[in-house]
């Protein structure tokens, strides 16, 4: 065989004392050289095996999310984006009218205890300061004319009229998600529907 340089590292560096080597195994030049190897091995292999094992329990972990769950975040991927697109648009507060604020929420003109299938409606969610939000229940009188200067009467009294109830299924709230994420990443603030 013909003489290679030791693979063992001391303190961050090589040990790289030439040897000859016996077989193909044969990488260190000394007893404590190949112990160093080994350990170094059994270091990578623990790091890979604890990396592995947080990926199937990130998998497990997702598996049991529950429906609340994925609706908390298809909703917060869905106001996300509501917000962006009254910005990108320059759009003030749907009720009062304000730009000067420096936190702002995606509020519902219908409720989403009232008009379920309406909660990832475009239509039904502008961005709102959270003085009126929050603080004013939604300001919905104001929120209701600003509605109307902005989307006309028809889309206003089409929203206050009865719609199907909709109870969204763990599958669609994940698509919900996705599709909103992708939006808002891509900055496409075009109106995708229903």
């Amino acid at each position: 065989m013909k003489q290679i340089k030791c693979k063992a590292v001391h303190d961050g560096r090589r040990c790289r004392n030439t040897f000859k080597a016996k077989n193909a195994r044969h990488v260190a030049c000394s007893p404590e050289c190949a112990e160093l190897i080994v350990a170094a091995d059994n270091a990578r292999n623990a790091k890979r095996i604890a990396k592995e094992s947080r990926a199937a329990t990130r998998q497990a972990i997702k598996a049991v999310k529950t429906r609340g769950e994925h609706m908390k975040e298809a909703q917060a991927a869905f106001n996300a984006w509501i917000r962006a697109r009254d910005e990108a648009a320059g759009y003030p507060c749907i009720s009062c009218g304000s730009h000067d604020r420096n936190s702002w929420d995606a509020g519902h003109y219908r409720a989403t205890s009232v008009a379920p299938a309406l909660r990832f409606h475009p239509d039904n969610v502008h961005r709102q300061c959270v003085a009126c939000n929050q603080h004013k229940r939604g300001n919905l009188i104001e929120y209701r004319i600003g509605l109307v200067k902005r989307k006309g009467v028809e889309c206003v009294e089409w929203l206050e009229s009865q719609h199907e109830p909709a109870k969204y299924i763990i599958h669609e709230l994940i698509e919900i998600k996705a599709k909103y994420r992708k939006l808002l990443r891509d900055g496409d603030f075009q109106s995708p529907g229903a």
